[in-house]
Protein backbone atom coordinates (compact mmCIF):
# COMPACT_ATOMS: atom_id res chain seq x y z
CA UNK A 1 0.00 0.00 0.00
CA UNK A 2 1.50 3.36 -1.01
CA UNK A 3 1.57 6.43 1.19
CA UNK A 4 -1.29 8.16 -0.64
CA UNK A 5 -3.55 5.15 -0.20
CA UNK A 6 -2.67 5.00 3.48
CA UNK A 7 -3.47 8.67 3.97
CA UNK A 8 -6.87 8.27 2.32
CA UNK A 9 -7.70 5.72 5.01
CA UNK A 10 -6.53 7.95 7.87
CA UNK A 11 -8.91 7.62 10.86
CA UNK A 12 -9.33 11.39 11.10
CA UNK A 13 -11.15 11.34 7.75
CA UNK A 14 -13.70 8.88 9.09
CA UNK A 15 -14.21 11.09 12.14
CA UNK A 16 -14.76 14.12 9.92
CA UNK A 17 -17.12 12.31 7.55
CA UNK A 18 -19.61 11.45 10.30
CA UNK A 19 -19.05 14.55 12.45
CA UNK A 20 -22.09 16.05 14.13
CA UNK A 21 -22.49 19.77 14.76
CA UNK A 22 -23.61 19.05 18.31
CA UNK A 23 -20.19 17.60 19.11
CA UNK A 24 -18.34 20.86 18.41
CA UNK A 25 -19.04 22.48 21.78
CA UNK A 26 -17.82 19.36 23.64
CA UNK A 27 -14.69 19.09 21.51
CA UNK A 28 -13.82 22.78 22.03
CA UNK A 29 -14.31 22.54 25.80
CA UNK A 30 -12.32 19.31 25.97
CA UNK A 31 -9.54 20.74 23.81
CA UNK A 32 -8.97 23.77 26.03
CA UNK A 33 -9.18 21.59 29.15
CA UNK A 34 -6.58 19.15 27.78
CA UNK A 35 -4.33 22.12 26.92
CA UNK A 36 -4.66 23.47 30.47
CA UNK A 37 -3.72 20.12 32.00
CA UNK A 38 -0.87 19.57 29.51
CA UNK A 39 0.93 22.88 29.99
CA UNK A 40 2.48 22.23 33.44
CA UNK A 41 3.79 18.78 32.53
CA UNK A 42 5.02 20.04 29.17
CA UNK A 43 7.21 22.45 31.10
CA UNK A 44 8.15 20.02 33.87
CA UNK A 45 9.00 16.79 32.04
CA UNK A 46 12.00 18.06 30.05
CA UNK A 47 13.74 18.55 33.40
CA UNK A 48 13.72 14.77 33.89
CA UNK A 49 15.81 14.34 30.75
CA UNK A 50 17.90 17.52 31.18
CA UNK A 51 16.50 18.93 27.95
CA UNK A 52 15.45 22.53 27.24
CA UNK A 53 11.97 23.48 28.42
CA UNK A 54 10.72 24.21 24.92
CA UNK A 55 11.29 20.57 23.90
CA UNK A 56 8.45 19.51 26.20
CA UNK A 57 6.17 22.09 24.64
CA UNK A 58 7.06 20.89 21.13
CA UNK A 59 6.56 17.25 22.14
CA UNK A 60 3.14 18.01 23.60
CA UNK A 61 1.86 20.14 20.73
CA UNK A 62 3.02 18.10 17.76
CA UNK A 63 2.35 14.66 19.23
CA UNK A 64 -1.29 15.66 19.62
CA UNK A 65 -1.38 16.60 15.94
CA UNK A 66 0.38 13.39 14.84
CA UNK A 67 -1.93 11.09 16.78
CA UNK A 68 -5.00 13.03 15.67
CA UNK A 69 -4.12 12.27 12.04
CA UNK A 70 -3.43 8.54 12.30
CA UNK A 71 -4.57 7.43 15.75
CA UNK A 72 -7.62 5.12 15.72
CA UNK A 73 -9.09 6.22 19.07
CA UNK A 74 -11.50 9.14 19.11
CA UNK A 75 -10.73 10.02 22.74
CA UNK A 76 -7.17 8.96 23.57
CA UNK A 77 -4.78 11.87 24.19
CA UNK A 78 -1.00 11.50 23.88
CA UNK A 79 1.95 13.41 25.29
CA UNK A 80 5.11 13.15 27.38
CA UNK A 81 4.97 10.89 30.43
CA UNK A 82 7.31 10.17 33.31
CA UNK A 83 8.14 6.59 32.35
CA UNK A 84 9.25 7.29 28.79
CA UNK A 85 11.15 10.40 29.92
CA UNK A 86 13.12 8.47 32.52
CA UNK A 87 13.90 5.65 30.10
CA UNK A 88 14.97 8.30 27.56
CA UNK A 89 17.26 9.81 30.22
CA UNK A 90 18.83 6.41 30.80
CA UNK A 91 19.36 5.85 27.08
CA UNK A 92 20.96 9.28 26.62
CA UNK A 93 23.32 8.58 29.52
CA UNK A 94 24.26 5.18 28.10
CA UNK A 95 24.99 6.83 24.73
CA UNK A 96 27.39 9.26 26.41
CA UNK A 97 25.35 12.43 25.76
CA UNK A 98 26.64 15.22 28.01
CA UNK A 99 25.88 18.71 26.74
CA UNK A 100 22.35 19.99 26.22
CA UNK A 101 22.79 20.33 22.45
CA UNK A 102 24.16 16.78 22.18
CA UNK A 103 21.32 15.40 24.31
CA UNK A 104 18.73 17.27 22.27
CA UNK A 105 20.13 15.99 18.98
CA UNK A 106 20.13 12.40 20.22
CA UNK A 107 16.65 12.78 21.74
CA UNK A 108 15.25 13.95 18.39
CA UNK A 109 16.86 11.02 16.59
CA UNK A 110 15.59 8.53 19.18
CA UNK A 111 12.08 9.96 18.99
CA UNK A 112 11.91 9.59 15.22
CA UNK A 113 13.40 6.08 15.51
CA UNK A 114 10.72 5.19 18.07
CA UNK A 115 8.07 6.38 15.61
CA UNK A 116 9.57 4.35 12.76
CA UNK A 117 9.72 1.26 14.98
CA UNK A 118 6.05 1.77 15.85
CA UNK A 119 5.12 1.97 12.17
CA UNK A 120 7.16 -1.14 11.36
CA UNK A 121 5.63 -3.07 14.28
CA UNK A 122 2.14 -2.01 13.21
CA UNK A 123 2.75 -3.05 9.60
CA UNK A 124 4.07 -6.43 10.76
CA UNK A 125 1.11 -6.82 13.14
CA UNK A 126 3.31 -6.94 16.22
CA UNK A 127 0.63 -5.40 18.41
CA UNK A 128 0.37 -8.74 20.19
CA UNK A 129 3.69 -7.86 21.88
CA UNK A 130 1.65 -5.76 24.29
CA UNK A 131 0.32 -9.02 25.72
CA UNK A 132 3.84 -9.87 26.93
CA UNK A 133 3.99 -6.71 29.03
CA UNK A 134 2.24 -8.16 32.03
CA UNK A 135 0.32 -5.97 34.43
CA UNK A 136 2.66 -6.87 37.36
CA UNK A 137 5.67 -5.87 35.26
CA UNK A 138 4.20 -2.49 34.34
CA UNK A 139 2.98 -1.83 37.88
CA UNK A 140 6.46 -2.63 39.20
CA UNK A 141 8.16 -0.62 36.47
CA UNK A 142 5.98 2.43 37.10
CA UNK A 143 6.61 2.21 40.83
CA UNK A 144 10.36 1.96 40.26
CA UNK A 145 10.26 4.88 37.85
CA UNK A 146 8.30 6.89 40.41
CA UNK A 147 10.82 6.26 43.19
CA UNK A 148 13.65 7.27 40.86
CA UNK A 149 11.75 10.40 39.83
CA UNK A 150 11.03 11.41 43.43
CA UNK A 151 14.67 10.99 44.46
CA UNK A 152 15.70 13.02 41.42
CA UNK A 153 13.78 16.06 42.72
CA UNK A 154 15.90 16.46 45.88
CA UNK A 155 17.95 19.19 44.18
CA UNK A 156 14.89 21.18 43.05
CA UNK A 157 13.22 20.85 46.44
CA UNK A 158 16.20 21.75 48.61
CA UNK A 159 18.75 23.55 46.46
CA UNK A 160 21.39 20.97 47.53
CA UNK A 161 23.57 19.93 44.59
CA UNK A 162 23.09 16.12 44.62
CA UNK A 163 25.23 14.56 41.90
CA UNK A 164 24.92 10.79 42.47
CA UNK A 165 22.23 8.51 41.07
CA UNK A 166 20.41 5.41 42.25
CA UNK A 167 18.48 4.73 45.44
CA UNK A 168 20.73 5.03 48.50
CA UNK A 169 23.64 7.14 47.25
CA UNK A 170 21.61 10.31 46.51
CA UNK A 171 19.93 10.03 49.91
CA UNK A 172 23.30 9.56 51.62
CA UNK A 173 24.78 12.51 49.72
CA UNK A 174 21.87 14.74 50.66
CA UNK A 175 22.10 13.67 54.31
CA UNK A 176 25.77 14.66 54.33
CA UNK A 177 24.91 18.15 52.99
CA UNK A 178 21.51 18.63 54.64
CA UNK A 179 22.72 21.81 56.33
CA UNK A 180 23.00 23.43 52.91
CA UNK A 181 19.24 23.14 52.35
CA UNK A 182 17.77 26.41 51.09
CA UNK A 183 14.75 26.85 53.37
CA UNK A 184 12.72 29.23 51.11
CA UNK A 185 13.11 26.80 48.19
CA UNK A 186 12.06 23.89 50.43
CA UNK A 187 8.98 25.79 51.61
CA UNK A 188 7.93 26.55 48.03
CA UNK A 189 8.37 22.90 47.00
CA UNK A 190 6.60 21.39 50.01
CA UNK A 191 3.83 24.00 49.92
CA UNK A 192 3.16 23.26 46.25
CA UNK A 193 3.20 19.50 46.86
CA UNK A 194 0.70 19.78 49.73
CA UNK A 195 -1.50 22.01 47.55
CA UNK A 196 -1.40 19.44 44.72
CA UNK A 197 -2.17 16.45 46.94
CA UNK A 198 -5.03 18.18 48.76
CA UNK A 199 -6.69 19.19 45.49
CA UNK A 200 -5.98 15.73 44.06
CA UNK A 201 -8.27 14.14 46.64
CA UNK A 202 -10.61 16.99 47.63
CA UNK A 203 -11.37 18.33 44.13
CA UNK A 204 -10.13 15.74 41.61
CA UNK A 205 -11.96 17.37 38.68
CA UNK A 206 -9.92 20.61 39.04
CA UNK A 207 -6.61 20.80 37.10
CA UNK A 208 -4.38 21.13 40.17
CA UNK A 209 -1.04 21.27 38.25
CA UNK A 210 -2.34 24.24 36.23
CA UNK A 211 -3.45 26.09 39.36
CA UNK A 212 -0.11 25.33 41.02
CA UNK A 213 1.72 26.68 37.97
CA UNK A 214 -0.34 29.88 37.92
CA UNK A 215 0.11 30.36 41.69
CA UNK A 216 3.84 29.70 41.47
CA UNK A 217 4.31 32.21 38.65
CA UNK A 218 2.21 34.85 40.45
CA UNK A 219 4.04 34.49 43.77
CA UNK A 220 7.41 34.43 42.03
CA UNK A 221 6.65 37.65 40.16
CA UNK A 222 5.17 39.49 43.15
CA UNK A 223 7.70 38.38 45.77
CA UNK A 224 10.68 38.32 43.40
CA UNK A 225 11.72 34.74 44.21
CA UNK A 226 14.88 35.05 42.15
CA UNK A 227 16.28 37.77 44.42
CA UNK A 228 15.71 35.48 47.42
CA UNK A 229 17.80 32.70 45.89
CA UNK A 230 14.83 30.58 44.74
CA UNK A 231 15.62 29.08 41.34
CA UNK A 232 13.17 29.78 38.51
CA UNK A 233 12.78 28.46 34.96
CA UNK A 234 14.28 31.65 33.57
CA UNK A 235 13.97 33.24 30.18
CA UNK A 236 12.95 30.90 27.40
CA UNK A 237 14.70 31.21 24.07
CA UNK A 238 12.86 32.65 21.10
CA UNK A 239 10.52 29.81 20.14
CA UNK A 240 9.94 28.99 16.50
CA UNK A 241 8.16 25.98 15.05
CA UNK A 242 10.72 24.58 12.60
CA UNK A 243 11.73 21.14 11.40
CA UNK A 244 14.51 19.42 13.36
CA UNK A 245 16.26 16.69 11.41
CA UNK A 246 18.54 14.20 13.21
CA UNK A 247 21.97 13.08 12.11
CA UNK A 248 21.71 9.93 9.98
CA UNK A 249 24.91 8.39 11.32
CA UNK A 250 23.21 7.90 14.70
CA UNK A 251 21.07 5.08 13.31
CA UNK A 252 24.18 3.01 12.61
CA UNK A 253 24.76 2.45 16.34
CA UNK A 254 23.34 -0.73 17.85
CA UNK A 255 23.21 0.99 21.25
CA UNK A 256 21.13 3.76 19.68
CA UNK A 257 18.72 1.31 18.03
CA UNK A 258 18.49 -0.79 21.19
CA UNK A 259 17.70 2.31 23.24
CA UNK A 260 15.00 3.35 20.78
CA UNK A 261 13.51 -0.15 20.93
CA UNK A 262 13.43 -0.02 24.75
CA UNK A 263 11.70 3.37 24.73
CA UNK A 264 9.23 2.16 22.12
CA UNK A 265 8.38 -0.99 24.09
CA UNK A 266 7.77 0.80 27.39
CA UNK A 267 5.91 3.66 25.71
CA UNK A 268 3.72 1.29 23.73
CA UNK A 269 3.01 -0.86 26.78
CA UNK A 270 2.02 2.13 28.87
CA UNK A 271 0.00 3.68 26.04
CA UNK A 272 -1.91 0.53 25.13
CA UNK A 273 -2.93 0.00 28.75
CA UNK A 274 -4.19 3.58 28.85
CA UNK A 275 -6.10 3.04 25.58
CA UNK A 276 -7.66 -0.21 26.80
CA UNK A 277 -8.60 1.23 30.18
CA UNK A 278 -10.64 4.07 28.68
CA UNK A 279 -12.04 1.91 25.87
CA UNK A 280 -13.52 -0.39 28.51
CA UNK A 281 -15.48 2.53 29.96
CA UNK A 282 -17.37 3.00 26.71
CA UNK A 283 -17.43 -0.73 25.92
CA UNK A 284 -15.17 -0.28 22.95
CA UNK A 285 -12.27 -2.43 21.74
CA UNK A 286 -8.67 -1.49 20.97
CA UNK A 287 -6.74 -2.62 17.91
CA UNK A 288 -3.12 -2.69 19.12
CA UNK A 289 -1.73 -2.77 15.57
CA UNK A 290 -3.62 0.39 14.60
CA UNK A 291 -2.60 2.07 17.85
CA UNK A 292 1.03 1.46 16.86
CA UNK A 293 0.46 3.63 13.77
CA UNK A 294 -1.06 6.35 15.94
CA UNK A 295 1.84 6.26 18.42
CA UNK A 296 4.27 6.17 15.50
CA UNK A 297 2.80 9.32 13.98
CA UNK A 298 2.79 11.06 17.38
CA UNK A 299 6.49 10.32 17.93
CA UNK A 300 7.59 11.22 14.40
CA UNK A 301 5.75 14.56 14.57
CA UNK A 302 7.25 15.20 18.00
CA UNK A 303 10.78 14.41 16.83
CA UNK A 304 10.57 16.36 13.59
CA UNK A 305 9.64 19.52 15.48
CA UNK A 306 12.13 19.26 18.33
CA UNK A 307 10.26 17.11 20.86
CA UNK A 308 11.00 13.81 22.58
CA UNK A 309 9.20 10.42 22.89
CA UNK A 310 5.53 10.39 23.85
CA UNK A 311 2.80 7.86 24.56
CA UNK A 312 -0.82 7.67 25.68
CA UNK A 313 -1.52 9.94 28.64
CA UNK A 314 -3.86 8.89 31.46
CA UNK A 315 -4.37 12.41 32.82
CA UNK A 316 -5.02 14.09 29.48
CA UNK A 317 -7.33 11.27 28.33
CA UNK A 318 -9.20 11.37 31.63
CA UNK A 319 -9.83 15.10 31.22
CA UNK A 320 -10.96 14.66 27.62
CA UNK A 321 -13.21 11.80 28.67
CA UNK A 322 -14.71 13.75 31.61
CA UNK A 323 -15.41 16.90 29.55
CA UNK A 324 -17.00 14.82 26.80
CA UNK A 325 -14.62 15.10 23.85
CA UNK A 326 -16.07 13.23 20.90
CA UNK A 327 -13.28 13.20 18.29
CA UNK A 328 -9.60 14.00 17.76
CA UNK A 329 -10.67 17.54 16.89
CA UNK A 330 -10.29 18.08 20.64
CA UNK A 331 -6.60 17.16 20.32
CA UNK A 332 -6.12 19.60 17.45
CA UNK A 333 -7.79 22.36 19.47
CA UNK A 334 -5.56 21.53 22.46
CA UNK A 335 -2.48 21.72 20.23
CA UNK A 336 -3.59 25.11 18.89
CA UNK A 337 -4.24 26.47 22.38
CA UNK A 338 -0.81 25.31 23.58
CA UNK A 339 0.88 26.84 20.54
CA UNK A 340 -0.82 30.15 21.32
CA UNK A 341 0.38 29.95 24.92
CA UNK A 342 3.95 29.28 23.77
CA UNK A 343 3.92 32.23 21.39
CA UNK A 344 2.23 34.79 23.62
CA UNK A 345 3.02 34.00 27.27
CA UNK A 346 6.57 32.61 27.09
CA UNK A 347 7.84 35.56 29.12
CA UNK A 348 5.35 34.81 31.89
CA UNK A 349 6.55 31.20 32.13
CA UNK A 350 10.07 32.38 32.96
CA UNK A 351 8.90 33.24 36.52
CA UNK A 352 7.91 29.63 37.30
CA UNK A 353 9.90 28.34 40.34
CA UNK A 354 11.97 25.19 39.79
CA UNK A 355 10.65 23.88 43.12
CA UNK A 356 7.11 24.09 41.71
CA UNK A 357 8.17 21.97 38.75
CA UNK A 358 9.73 19.50 41.18
CA UNK A 359 6.50 19.33 43.17
CA UNK A 360 4.46 18.69 40.01
CA UNK A 361 6.80 15.84 39.08
CA UNK A 362 6.73 14.34 42.58
CA UNK A 363 2.93 14.52 42.66
CA UNK A 364 2.75 12.81 39.26
CA UNK A 365 5.21 10.16 40.48
CA UNK A 366 3.10 9.47 43.58
CA UNK A 367 0.09 8.84 41.34
CA UNK A 368 2.11 6.33 39.31
CA UNK A 369 2.72 4.14 42.38
CA UNK A 370 -0.30 1.83 42.34
CA UNK A 371 -0.30 0.63 45.95
CA UNK A 372 -3.77 -0.89 45.61
CA UNK A 373 -2.60 -3.03 42.72
CA UNK A 374 0.53 -4.12 44.59
CA UNK A 375 -1.54 -5.08 47.64
CA UNK A 376 -3.99 -6.93 45.42
CA UNK A 377 -1.13 -8.80 43.76
CA UNK A 378 0.28 -9.79 47.14
CA UNK A 379 -3.12 -11.14 48.16
CA UNK A 380 -4.12 -12.80 44.89
CA UNK A 381 -0.79 -13.99 43.48
CA UNK A 382 2.28 -13.80 45.74
CA UNK A 383 4.46 -14.97 42.85
CA UNK A 384 3.39 -12.03 40.69
CA UNK A 385 3.92 -9.69 43.64
CA UNK A 386 7.51 -10.90 43.93
CA UNK A 387 7.84 -10.42 40.20
CA UNK A 388 6.66 -6.79 40.52
CA UNK A 389 9.09 -6.16 43.39
CA UNK A 390 11.99 -7.53 41.33
CA UNK A 391 11.05 -5.07 38.60
CA UNK A 392 10.96 -2.17 41.08
CA UNK A 393 14.40 -3.03 42.43
CA UNK A 394 15.78 -3.49 38.93
CA UNK A 395 14.70 0.01 37.90
CA UNK A 396 15.81 1.73 41.11
CA UNK A 397 19.07 -0.10 41.80
CA UNK A 398 20.65 -0.73 38.39
CA UNK A 399 19.02 2.04 36.35
CA UNK A 400 16.02 2.76 34.18
CA UNK A 401 17.27 1.33 30.90
CA UNK A 402 18.65 -1.78 32.54
CA UNK A 403 15.42 -1.99 34.51
CA UNK A 404 13.47 -2.21 31.25
CA UNK A 405 15.42 -5.26 30.17
CA UNK A 406 15.29 -6.81 33.66
CA UNK A 407 11.51 -6.38 33.62
CA UNK A 408 11.24 -7.97 30.17
CA UNK A 409 13.63 -10.76 31.13
CA UNK A 410 11.68 -11.37 34.34
CA UNK A 411 8.44 -11.55 32.34
CA UNK A 412 9.89 -14.09 29.94
CA UNK A 413 11.47 -16.06 32.78
CA UNK A 414 8.11 -16.17 34.54
CA UNK A 415 6.39 -17.40 31.37
CA UNK A 416 9.08 -20.00 30.69
CA UNK A 417 9.00 -21.24 34.28
CA UNK A 418 5.24 -21.76 34.11
CA UNK A 419 5.50 -23.36 30.68
CA UNK A 420 8.30 -25.71 31.77
CA UNK A 421 6.47 -26.76 34.94
CA UNK A 422 3.00 -27.67 33.67
CA UNK A 423 0.26 -29.04 35.86
CA UNK A 424 -0.56 -32.73 35.92
CA UNK A 425 -3.58 -34.04 37.79
CA UNK A 426 -5.06 -37.44 38.63
CA UNK A 427 -8.65 -38.11 37.57
CA UNK A 428 -11.37 -40.15 39.20
CA UNK A 429 -15.12 -40.54 39.51
CA UNK A 430 -17.68 -39.00 41.80
CA UNK A 431 -20.24 -41.67 42.79
CA UNK A 432 -23.54 -40.97 41.10
CA UNK A 433 -22.06 -38.43 38.66
CA UNK A 434 -20.99 -38.83 35.05
CA UNK A 435 -17.55 -37.91 33.80
CA UNK A 436 -14.12 -37.70 35.41
CA UNK A 437 -12.95 -35.19 38.02
CA UNK A 438 -9.62 -34.01 39.39
CA UNK A 439 -8.90 -35.76 42.66
CA UNK A 440 -7.20 -32.75 44.28
CA UNK A 441 -10.16 -30.47 43.56
CA UNK A 442 -12.97 -32.86 44.45
CA UNK A 443 -12.35 -34.77 47.70
CA UNK A 444 -15.40 -36.92 47.05
CA UNK A 445 -13.88 -38.20 43.79
CA UNK A 446 -12.56 -41.77 43.85
CA UNK A 447 -9.88 -43.49 41.79
CA UNK A 448 -11.27 -45.87 39.17
CA UNK A 449 -10.31 -49.39 40.31
CA UNK A 450 -7.49 -50.79 38.21
CA UNK A 451 -6.81 -47.46 36.44
CA UNK A 452 -4.52 -44.48 36.99
CA UNK A 453 -5.66 -41.59 34.78
CA UNK A 454 -3.44 -38.51 34.41
CA UNK A 455 -4.30 -35.27 32.61
CA UNK A 456 -1.51 -33.02 31.33
CA UNK A 457 -2.67 -29.40 31.04
CA UNK A 458 -0.04 -28.09 28.63
CA UNK A 459 1.81 -28.88 25.40
CA UNK A 460 4.45 -31.59 25.68
CA UNK A 461 7.58 -30.17 24.06
CA UNK A 462 11.31 -29.92 24.62
CA UNK A 463 11.35 -27.29 27.37
CA UNK A 464 8.91 -29.10 29.68
CA UNK A 465 9.54 -32.70 28.57
CA UNK A 466 11.97 -33.56 31.38
CA UNK A 467 9.61 -32.21 34.05
CA UNK A 468 6.68 -34.17 32.60
CA UNK A 469 8.80 -37.33 32.35
CA UNK A 470 9.77 -37.10 36.03
CA UNK A 471 6.19 -36.45 37.11
CA UNK A 472 4.76 -39.29 35.04
CA UNK A 473 7.38 -41.74 36.31
CA UNK A 474 6.75 -40.60 39.89
CA UNK A 475 3.03 -41.22 39.38
CA UNK A 476 3.80 -44.59 37.80
CA UNK A 477 5.98 -45.61 40.77
CA UNK A 478 3.15 -44.68 43.16
CA UNK A 479 0.56 -46.82 41.33
CA UNK A 480 -1.27 -49.45 43.34
CA UNK A 481 -0.39 -53.11 42.73
CA UNK A 482 -3.91 -53.63 41.41
CA UNK A 483 -3.59 -50.92 38.74
CA UNK A 484 -3.27 -52.46 35.28
CA UNK A 485 -3.43 -49.39 33.03
CA UNK A 486 -2.04 -45.85 33.12
CA UNK A 487 -3.98 -43.55 30.81
CA UNK A 488 -2.71 -40.11 29.75
CA UNK A 489 -5.58 -37.72 29.01
CA UNK A 490 -4.07 -35.67 26.16
CA UNK A 491 -7.06 -33.38 25.52
CA UNK A 492 -5.04 -30.30 26.58
CA UNK A 493 -1.87 -31.31 24.72
CA UNK A 494 -2.20 -29.09 21.65
CA UNK A 495 1.44 -29.46 20.66
CA UNK A 496 3.83 -32.42 20.73
CA UNK A 497 7.38 -32.60 19.43
CA UNK A 498 10.02 -35.34 19.07
CA UNK A 499 11.31 -34.78 22.62
CA UNK A 500 7.80 -35.20 23.95
CA UNK A 501 7.38 -38.43 22.01
CA UNK A 502 10.58 -39.76 23.60
CA UNK A 503 9.09 -39.05 27.03
CA UNK A 504 5.95 -40.99 26.17
CA UNK A 505 8.04 -43.86 24.80
CA UNK A 506 10.13 -44.00 28.00
CA UNK A 507 7.02 -44.05 30.17
CA UNK A 508 5.55 -46.83 28.01
CA UNK A 509 8.74 -48.90 28.26
CA UNK A 510 9.07 -48.44 32.04
CA UNK A 511 5.46 -49.47 32.56
CA UNK A 512 5.84 -52.46 30.26
CA UNK A 513 8.64 -53.76 32.50
CA UNK A 514 6.06 -53.89 35.29
CA UNK A 515 3.36 -55.45 33.07
CA UNK A 516 1.32 -52.22 33.17
CA UNK A 517 -0.25 -50.98 29.92
CA UNK A 518 0.12 -47.35 28.86
CA UNK A 519 -2.58 -45.64 26.84
CA UNK A 520 -3.35 -42.18 25.46
CA UNK A 521 -6.80 -40.59 25.28
CA UNK A 522 -8.21 -37.72 23.24
CA UNK A 523 -5.19 -36.94 21.06
CA UNK A 524 -5.51 -33.74 19.03
CA UNK A 525 -4.88 -33.96 15.30
CA UNK A 526 -1.38 -32.39 15.39
CA UNK A 527 -0.01 -34.58 18.21
CA UNK A 528 -1.77 -37.61 16.71
CA UNK A 529 0.21 -37.11 13.49
CA UNK A 530 3.49 -36.89 15.46
CA UNK A 531 2.62 -40.08 17.38
CA UNK A 532 1.90 -41.89 14.11
CA UNK A 533 5.11 -40.71 12.40
CA UNK A 534 7.22 -41.68 15.42
CA UNK A 535 5.77 -45.22 15.41
CA UNK A 536 4.48 -44.81 18.96
CA UNK A 537 0.93 -45.76 17.99
CA UNK A 538 2.21 -49.13 16.74
CA UNK A 539 4.21 -49.74 19.93
CA UNK A 540 1.29 -48.76 22.14
CA UNK A 541 -1.16 -50.80 20.13
CA UNK A 542 -4.24 -49.46 18.42
CA UNK A 543 -6.32 -50.78 21.32
CA UNK A 544 -4.55 -48.33 23.73
CA UNK A 545 -5.51 -45.19 21.77
CA UNK A 546 -8.88 -43.86 22.97
CA UNK A 547 -11.17 -41.06 21.81
CA UNK A 548 -11.53 -39.85 25.42
CA UNK A 549 -10.55 -40.71 28.97
CA UNK A 550 -14.17 -41.74 29.66
CA UNK A 551 -13.97 -44.10 26.70
CA UNK A 552 -10.78 -45.62 28.14
CA UNK A 553 -12.57 -46.28 31.44
CA UNK A 554 -15.52 -47.83 29.63
CA UNK A 555 -13.27 -50.11 27.54
CA UNK A 556 -11.26 -51.20 30.57
CA UNK A 557 -14.29 -51.97 32.72
CA UNK A 558 -15.96 -53.81 29.84
CA UNK A 559 -12.88 -55.98 29.33
CA UNK A 560 -12.74 -56.73 33.08
CA UNK A 561 -16.43 -57.66 33.14
CA UNK A 562 -15.95 -59.83 30.06
CA UNK A 563 -12.99 -61.68 31.56
CA UNK A 564 -14.85 -62.19 34.82
CA UNK A 565 -17.83 -63.66 32.97
CA UNK A 566 -15.47 -65.96 31.06
CA UNK A 567 -13.62 -66.91 34.21
CA UNK A 568 -10.25 -65.87 32.72
CA UNK A 569 -7.54 -63.44 33.83
CA UNK A 570 -7.87 -59.70 33.14
CA UNK A 571 -6.75 -58.81 29.66
CA UNK A 572 -6.33 -55.93 27.25
CA UNK A 573 -8.67 -55.30 24.38
CA UNK A 574 -7.94 -57.79 21.66
CA UNK A 575 -7.17 -60.59 24.08
CA UNK A 576 -3.68 -59.43 25.10
CA UNK A 577 -3.01 -60.03 28.83
CA UNK A 578 -2.84 -56.95 31.05
CA UNK A 579 -0.81 -58.46 33.90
Amino acid sequence: MNLLAALTKAPILAQISDYRVGWLRSDIAAGFSVAAVSLPTAIAYPAIVSLPTESGLFATIFSLIGYALLGPSRQLMVGPDAATCIVLAGVLTSLGAVGEADRMSLAIGLTIAVGIFCFAAGALRFGFLANFLSRPMLVGFMAGISITLIIGQIKRFTGVQVQTEGLLRPIAEFAAHARETHIPTLLVGLGTLVFLRVLRYALPSIPAPLLATIAGIALSAVLDFRSHGIAVVGDLPQIAFTLSLPSLNQAASLDFLGGAAAIMLIGFGSGIICARSFAMKIRDTVNADKELFGFGAANIFSGLFGGFPVTGSDSRTAVNFAIGGKTQLAALIAAGALAGAVLFIADVLSYLPAATLGAILVSAAIDLIDLRELIALQRISPAEFVFAMITILGVVVVGELQGVFIAIAATLAHLLWNASHPRLALLGRIPGSAGLYKLHRYPMAEIVPGLTIVVLQAPLVFFNADFVRRRLLKIANAMRPTDKWLILDAAAINELDSTGVEVLEEVRARLAERNVAFGIADLNSGPRLIVDRAGLRQRLGEHMIFPSADAAVTVYESSIDLQKSNGGPPSNVGGEPVA
